[in-house]
C-alpha cells in the first residue's frame, strides 16, 4: 500500500471523527457512532505508524503497542500514556460492550482526537 493512500484514509477518518464531535451527541446511537469513528482512526493511526516506520527502516513494529512505542521514540507522539489509554479503549470497545465503558470512552474522545491530529501532522512531515 502506498503511504499517501494510507495517510489519506487516516486523514478522512480523522475529519469524520472531528465532524462527529463538533456538537454534543444527543443519543446513545450518536455516541456509538463517534466511538466507531475513533476505532477507525486508531486503526489507521497505528497502521500508518507501522508503514512510515518500516519505510524509514526503523525496525519492526508489528503490534499496535510496539508501533506506539516507536512513535513515541521518534517524537511523532508526545503523550505515550494517552496513546496506551487509547489502545486499551479501542480493545475494550472492539471485544466487549459495556455501557459504562462506552460512556467513559466517549468522554475521552476530544482528548484522543487532539492526539490523533498531532500524530497525523507528524506523519505528514515524514512524507
Amino acid at each position: 500500500m502506498d503511504k499517501s493512500v494510507l495517510l489519506l484514509g487516516f486523514e478522512r477518518a480523522l475529519e469524520s471523527l472531528t465532524q462527529a464531535l463538533s456538537s454534543p451527541a444527543k443519543s446513545d446511537l450518536e455516541k456509538a457512532g463517534c466511538i466507531q469513528y475513533f476505532e477507525f482512526c486508531f486503526e489507521l493511526a497505528w497502521k500508518s505508524i507501522r508503514f512510515v516506520a518500516s519505510s524509514q527502516g526503523l525496525g519492526d513494529c508489528s503490534s499496535p503497542k510496539a508501533c506506539l512505542k516507536q512513535a513515541f521514540a521518534m517524537q511523532w507522539i508526545n503523550d505515550e500514556g494517552t496513546w496506551l489509554d487509547m489502545l486499551a479503549a479501542r480493545n475494550r470497545m472492539s471485544h466487549t460492550y459495556n455501557a459504562a465503558d462506552a460512556l467513559a470512552v466517549y468522554d475521552s474522545l476530544d482528548k484522543y482526537r487532539s492526539e490523533l491530529h498531532t500524530l497525523f501532522a507528524s506523519l505528514k512531515m515524514q512524507e
